[in-house]
């Protein structure tokens, strides 16, 4: 079952990587020589997502990680959310949500190791009837973000030994 999901993760991220990239449907790699262990830290300790994601002042989680568990974000423009995980494949993937009107934005975050390097990847994506705009409201900003805050995950597991 696990290699199952690992290669479903790949073939995932393989198909998402040469998919047209949109305001609303989006994605962001990076590469590091620090263990996915490391990138998986990161990831999944939400109160400090603060460090690396510039666009959040404070997260919250009020369940402990995994499928269900529900949290809460600050961002620095717009009102407090709720989100949700809603997928996890334990060292390898995870998705969580968060409603808009007429629509959700998932988030789905994917480790793979390519030739020895800890390949990570950061998917946003709009559903729902107002997906357009939503990715003209919000996406372009996030799009923009992306680079930076991929290299601030960067840093900060390859500060770590």
């Amino acid at each position: 079952m696990t290699k199952f999901l690992l290669l479903l993760t790949t073939i995932l991220l393989a198909l998402n990587l040469s998919a047209q990239q949109t305001n609303f449907h989006f994605s962001h790699s990076d590469k590091t020589e620090a263990p996915p262990e490391e990138i998986w830290k990161i990831w999944t300790d939400v109160p400090n997502w603060k460090d690396w994601d510039t666009g959040l002042q404070s997260t919250e989680l009020q369940d402990p990680f995994g499928v269900g568990a529900k949290g809460k974000l600050i961002p620095n423009k717009g009102p407090k959310t709720k989100f949700m995980i809603t997928a996890v494949n334990p060292g390898v993937s995870y998705t969580f949500q968060t409603n808009v009107p007429f629509g959700k934005l998932l988030i789905h975050r994917y480790l793979q190791v390519q030739n020895g390097l800890t390949v990570f990847t950061h998917e946003v994506e709009f559903t729902g009837l107002l997906r357009k705009f939503w990715g003209r409201q919000l996406g372009e900003n996030y799009r923009t973000m992306l680079p930076s805050v991929l290299a601030n995950i960067k840093a900060i597991a390859e500060q770590n030994p």
